[in-house]
Formats: C-alpha cells, sequence, structure tokens
C-alpha cells in the first residue's frame, strides 16, 4: 500500500508542476498590505496530498505567500495541528487573529473560498 501511495503522489506532484497556474497580479501596494494580512496565516499539509494541492493552487492563482507546514516532515508541526485543530487531517488553514485566539478550518473547498473572499484579485 506504501508502494502505491507513494506512486500516486509522485503523480500527483510530477501533474501539479506540469500544469501550474499564473500567478495572480496586484499593485505592489496591494500585494503588500495582503502579505501583511497573511502574517498570522499557516497551511498545514502534505506535498502530495491532492486536496492540499488544490488549496496550494489558489493560493499561486490568488498570489498568497502563506507558509507551508508540511506536518510528515516536521513533527512539531503534526503535533501543533493535533494539539490546536483537534485532529491530525491535512489541508488545514491556521488563522491566528489579532485577538489572541487562532481558526483552524479544514476543508480545502472552506480553505479556498475563505481565500478568494478575503484576499480577492482586482479585475
Amino acid at each position: 500500500m506504501k508502494v502505491v501511495r507513494w506512486f500516486l503522489g509522485l503523480i500527483v506532484m510530477a501533474l501539479h508542476y506540469l500544469t501550474l497556474p499564473r500567478r495572480g497580479k496586484r499593485t505592489p501596494q496591494q500585494q503588500q498590505q495582503v502579505e501583511q494580512a497573511l502574517a498570522g496565516h499557516a497551511l498545514y499539509q502534505l506535498p502530495t496530498c491532492p486536496f492540499c494541492v488544490k488549496v496550494r493552487r489558489a493560493m499561486r492563482r490568488l498570489n498568497l505567500p502563506i507558509e507551508l507546514r508540511d506536518v510528515r516532515a516536521d513533527g512539531r508541526h503534526r503535533q501543533d495541528l493535533i494539539n490546536g485543530g483537534g485532529k491530525m487531517k491535512v489541508p488545514c488553514l491556521r488563522i491566528d487573529h489579532e485577538d489572541g485566539h487562532s481558526e483552524w478550518m479544514y476543508e480545502s473547498d472552506e480553505i479556498v473560498a475563505y481565500l478568494k473572499r478575503r484576499f480577492p484579485l482586482q479585475p
């Protein structure tokens, strides 16, 4: 089963890199504001997870440099995800709010919808 997952992961990653979407455009001032607003965001993910790839592609289209935290490669990130979010499930977007509390968003569709709503590109 490990071999099958490894092989499918390679296929997912190859397709992802072969079909990378274009980065969205903003003025330098707008991009700087977006980057400041993203300071409290982190995506807990696995590189070969198809749902994580979906979120990363949306991040690229929206030109959102959100910190990526690989839960397989770094045990601290995995433990933070379990302790803070309550379960070991990816993708998970951690949003640290100014009042000090953290919000943990787990579903890829929900994460993409939030990013599009919160950080839209100007037409």
